[in-house]
């Protein structure tokens, strides 16, 4: 057993006169833990969200308890000693036990109780709790000492939940701005973004980390890493569990992933607004996972799951967020002598996105100044340490290139700063490196702003400044790690460029898509290439599924000429090979006959989907009827089938679903929903669309709740 306990016996001292000394035994009657949501407990420590009436307390700080006895309580002859087990559930592992001495003067940093206030036979005693304890649901005994002999007194089933404390300085996971706390622990809805750099979508995500049997959730989480409880002390070794066990690939973790077209069996991955009926239904069938999950469901989870216990914790999206597979610390793409790209060759991928954690914890394991914010992915993608998980992975560390310390700190860097570069096969088989782009990958890597649902640009916490010698000092130093480092000669020639420009927010579904190809020729000569454009139907992990429309455009341009080529694809193109996200690839590839410089490019675009749109009707009162209208317009030339909404949130304790049916082509449908609202306040009302054929759709609406 571990304990934590003082040198006190809590034994009777024998220096009591015995004419002092009462004649019967000191019993304990009933116990108060003081539980109730508006009680000073749970306001104090910052737990009464918890939608729960049990004792939630927070570590490192004093929580208080009325006792009442038999008789009155003799402080000369009579004792007291509170016993706190954690118990393991389904391994054979050690649990932990507790003992708390009562004392005269409550010292920080122990385990440790006095009495505070007495009155007739009851007691109310100040609970000390160490700052470094383990998480998770005690059983509470009292041990009540006398001359008579000693009693216990089962707390059952008052137990007491102890989480991580953000407030409490001598935390790991001590956040010092209480703006801050007020987000990343207790902000129950956040944004989670999406699409592409230059079309960077939204959506509101509900947390739930205070609805009802959420907590028992995730500690039956932890339960099921059957990592010793002595461990859950540490937000280090807690925050890798995690990321580990909201996959389902190596455990018995919550959800499935799939990144197919079909998820016959589960739930779309876009379907998805809400992290609480995944938690719930993975709770209730004893550790089934849910399907079905894509990054931004694992990261919503994980960002329930780490605030639900107290760790400060964000969701974080990486645009062109590379997935190194070989770990050379750089994405390689391969190309043949016809400037194709070789597809089964090429096995590092560029997602249009990726969503992972962050969460705030200070890094003892490792040097001075690596504390902070760490990276905490649950997306399976590589196995860490043989099992799928990822962090925590100190951001200043990726920072400044030093991927030789812990957790998975090559694969995060290159995810956010890896060099792209192009490989051409060579009529000998080998491959010989003929382009380098340094600043495609890690861009707009974003999260949502503290007390406000602004988006916040965070890459300069990832990386210096493309371009910059801080930047390319981090990548060479990373390089040096990598499974081949690779020398980054100077192109002979660079003097013909090629970019893409997209008019404002980009095409909608269901209309063409229009982009121009804008080539600059800087030097003082013509140059004459022939382009070959490719569009390629991607799902938004970077893995190409088939390609939709194939061009060869041929190129003269005149000395210092800048040319724009407009580039359309048709809708009739595309309808047929739409996968989620709606997702499309443009690869350019070139080659300038007089220089041999190869041109090689490729851009990332999507085709944006409509809103549901959510209107109130009237004002929102606790206790009243509500009655909200959802608007919803196809855009497609094509019937939608068996429609289903997921409505949720405005203080609800679980998801409503409502199965429309079919929906017409261009059709405008609305939905009339009535709701009674439960808690005053600012609420947001969230929404979203289960459908095969047109995916992330989604609407938000943000309701005041007067009071009664």
């Amino acid at each position: 057993m571990s304990r934590f306990n003082r040198s006190t016996t809590g034994v009777p001292s024998a220096s009591v006169s015995a004419a002092a000394t009462p004649d019967t035994l000191l019993t304990v009657l009933s116990v108060d833990f003081l539980k109730s949501k508006d009680g000073p407990n749970r306001r104090e420590h910052h737990t009464d969200a918890y939608f729960s009436d049990k004792l939630i307390v927070r570590r490192g700080q004093t929580f208080q308890m009325w006792i009442e006895f038999s008789r009155p309580f003799n402080p000369r002859s009579d004792n007291l000693q509170l016993q706190l087990k954690l118990e393991p559930i389904f391994s054979s592992s050690t649990g932990i036990l507790i003992s708390v001495p009562l004392v005269d003067v409550l010292e920080d940093g122990r385990w440790e109780m006095k009495i505070v206030e007495q009155k007739d036979k009851r007691v109310r005693l100040a609970v000390n709790t160490l700052p470094s304890a383990s998480i998770g649901c005690y059983k509470v005994t009292v041990e009540s000492f006398s001359p008579k002999g000693k009693l216990l007194f089962p707390c059952t089933p008052n137990d007491v939940y102890l989480l991580f404390n953000p407030w409490c300085e001598d935390d790991a996971v001590y956040l010092d701005n209480e703006a801050e706390r007020k987000e990343y622990v207790l902000n129950s809805m956040g944004r989670i973004y999406y699409g592409t750099e230059q079309q960077i979508g939204t959506r509101t995500w509900n947390f739930a980390q205070f609805e009802q049997e959420i907590l028992e959730a995730c500690l039956f989480i932890l339960e099921r890493g059957q990592v010793a409880m002595t461990e859950w002390r540490d937000p280090v070794i807690v925050s890798r569990m995690i990321s580990a066990l909201v996959n389902s690939n190596d455990d018995y973790g919550v959800l499935m992933g799939s990144w197919k077209d079909s998820y016959e069996g589960g739930t779309s991955p876009t379907a998805w607004s809400g992290s609480g009926d995944i938690l719930r239904q993975y709770y209730k069938s004893s550790g089934k996972p849910v399907r079905y999950a894509q990054c931004w469901v694992y990261a919503g989870v994980t960002n329930s799951v780490l605030r639900c216990l107290g760790i400060p914790t964000r969701c974080v999206t990486n645009f062109n967020s590379a997935h190194d597979t070989d770990l050379s610390l750089t994405t390689d793409i391969y190309i043949d002598d016809k400037l194709e790209i070789i597809k089964d060759k090429t096995s590092d991928s560029v997602w249009n996105f990726h969503v992972w954690n962050e969460s705030w914890m200070t890094r003892p394991d490792l040097p001075a100044g690596y504390g902070g914010w760490q990276v905490v992915d649950a997306t399976p993608q590589e196995p860490s340490q043989g099992s799928y998980r990822c962090g925590p992975t100190s951001v200043f560390a990726v920072r400044n290139g030093h991927v030789e310390l812990k957790f998975d700190t090559p694969f995060v860097f290159a995810e956010v700063n890896s060099d792209r570069i192009y490989w051409q096969k060579k009529p000998d088989g080998s491959f010989s490196q003929v382009n380098v782009e340094k600043n495609s990958i890690g861009q707009s890597i974003s999260t949502k702003a503290v007390g406000s649902d602004a988006r916040v640009d965070i890459t300069h916490l990832y990386k210096y400044p493309e371009g910059s010698a801080e930047e390319r000092i981090a990548v060479e130093r990373a390089s040096r790690f990598g499974s081949k480092p690779t020398l980054y000669p100077s192109p002979t020639s660079n003097d013909v460029s090629v970019e893409f420009v997209m008019d404002g927010e980009g095409p909608r579904i269901g209309g063409d898509a229009k982009l121009s190809i804008i080539l600059k020729n800087r030097s003082s000569s013509q140059r004459t290439a022939s382009l070959l454009c490719e569009v390629m139907v991607m799902y938004y992990t970077g893995v190409l599924k088939s390609t939709v429309k194939k061009d060869r455009i041929p190129l003269n341009l005149r000395p210092q000429e800048t040319k724009v080529i407009p580039w359309t694809l048709q809708y009739v193109e595309y309808m047929n090979h739409l996968v989620d996200q709606g997702a499309l690839n443009l690869a350019v590839t070139g080659r300038v006959n007089e220089t041999q410089q190869i041109l090689a490019t490729q851009f990332n675009f999507r085709l944006r989907t409509p809103d549901l749109i959510i209107t109130p009707l009237g004002d929102a009162v606790v206790g009243k009827e509500l009655t909200v209208k959802i608007t919803f317009q196809n855009p497609l030339s094509q019937v939608l089938r068996n429609v289903l909404f997921r409505i949720e949130g405005l203080g609800m304790q679980s998801v409503r679903k409502v199965a429309y049916g079919d929906v017409d082509k261009l059709a405008t449908v609305t939905l009339t929903e009535k709701f009674v609202p439960t808690v005053a306040g600012s609420q947001k009302l969230l929404a979203s669309m289960d459908c095969r054929l047109l995916t992330q759709v989604h609407g938000v609406a943000d309701i005041v709740v007067k009071p009664k």
